[in-house]
């Protein structure tokens, strides 16, 4: 595997701490990219590029801590994966009151966010071109990024920080894929010092999204559909909704429409919705995937396994040796996973979680103290910081 690297550190006047962000701070974010949301801040921000196995380029930033005081560094850097159609924008959105990235940064840690291949800040590759080449570029799941992207962003952090484990963060589809990496390669168990999974998306067979339970009732023309009109990317950065969203999200707009789209698929929840930020949030989301990706979760949903993708019968003979995927071996992660699951959340639905703790030798269950959490709500919650990142915090400083 080869890597290379362009750093940019940056430093640039702050900006006002606010709960809420005012009309000009939400205009200027909306338009910004993540390293300049990181340098509006006052962070410094370095641009790393990962040079995949397979061709892939992927980007990582970084707030690194030596700015910071020695005494209040931590040892070991935190690795932040984010979920579907997502990117490490969405971790920052929020501002540096409310920002996981942010607030780990002002305890000393050195944070790094990954950007799964295909989406905006990963969109390169070193011989195929994501619209030239689509069915090429884009025949991936999540199960490649589990297995080739978070690994080696892992080493490359490993490498450029000069230590030998890491604490790793995911959302979503970033659980996903770091159980798809310690079942499969279960060396890297031994990378990892702990693992924070938010919104833990293993087994899907109970999920209540009826926006996702109806499309998974059509998976197979669906895949028949992608085939026929070569849309092997999902929901690309530009798309007609992105557009959409953009221009009608805005306060004083058809705003409700915006949030009861989110609601329709991550859970109503408007206790903890910030309508003032929406319009930045949706700047950035979605910010491109893989058809492919949406596709094995609706297979997750469907056969209630947790396993790799479903070719078909031939095929999965061919690739498999087996008429079915093979599923994945969960008893082989052996590093510390800390579950955090609400019961409002209608893709983490809690009979799966259990059912994905019962499977994990080392993990432990942590339940959000609010009836109404949604799937969202770990990135854009009001009460994001007293529901949840003061316990993974407190999680961290435990190992």
């Amino acid at each position: 595997m080869h890597f290379y690297i362009i750093l940019l550190t940056t430093l640039v006047v702050g900006c006002n701490a606010k709960n809420e962000l005012i009309k000009n701070d939400i205009e200027d974010d909306s338009t910004l990219t993540t390293p300049e949301l990181i340098a509006k801040y006052k962070y410094p921000i370095e641009n790393h590029y990962v040079e995949t196995s397979d061709g892939y380029i992927l980007n990582l930033h970084r707030i690194p801590n030596y700015g910071k005081k020695e005494a209040t560094r931590k040892e070991l850097p935190v690795y932040l994966q984010h979920g579907i159609e997502c990117s490490s924008a969405d971790w920052v959105t929020p501002g540096p009151k409310k920002g996981l990235p942010y607030l780990l940064a002002d305890r000393g840690y050195d944070v790094w966010l990954g950007n799964n291949r295909g989406n905006r800040y990963s969109r390169n590759h070193t011989t195929l071109d994501p619209k030239r080449d689509a069915k090429n570029f884009w025949n991936f799941s999540w199960h490649e990024i589990g297995m080739i992207d978070v690994p080696e962003m892992i080493d490359y952090i490993l490498s450029v920080t000069n230590k030998t484990s890491l604490y790793h963060i995911g959302h979503s589809q970033g659980t996903t894929t770091y159980y798809v990496m310690c079942s499969e390669r279960p060396e890297y168990n031994t990378k990892v010092e702990a693992h924070i999974s938010l919104a833990p998306i293993g087994y899907m067979n109970h999920a209540v999204s009826p926006v996702i339970r109806f499309a998974a009732l059509f998976q197979k023309l669906l895949q028949v559909l992608i085939k026929l009109f070569r849309s092997y990317e999902l929901l690309p950065q530009g798309n007609l909704l992105n557009l959409y969203l953009k221009n009608n999200c805005k306060p004083g707009k058809l705003q409700f429409i915006c949030s009861d789209f989110l609601f329709m698929i991550f859970g109503f929840g408007k206790d903890q919705l910030n309508t003032t930020l929406l319009p930045v949030v949706l700047n950035h989301f979605p910010a491109g995937s893989s058809s492919k990706q949406a596709i094995h979760y609706m297979q997750e949903m469907n056969s209630g396994k947790f396993r790799q993708y479903d070719y078909g019968l031939i095929k999965n003979k061919i690739k498999y040796n087996s008429i079915t995927p093979p599923n994945y071996k969960l008893e082989n992660i052996s590093s510390k996973v800390y579950l955090f699951w609400s019961k409002n959340d209608w893709l983490s639905h809690e009979k799966d979680v259990k059912r994905l703790a019962e499977r994990l030798p080392n993990s432990e269950e942590i339940l959000i103290n609010n009836p109404k959490w949604t799937h969202l709500d770990y990135l854009w919650g009001i009460d994001v910081v007293p529901m949840v990142y003061d316990i993974v915090f407190e999680k961290l400083e435990q190992h």
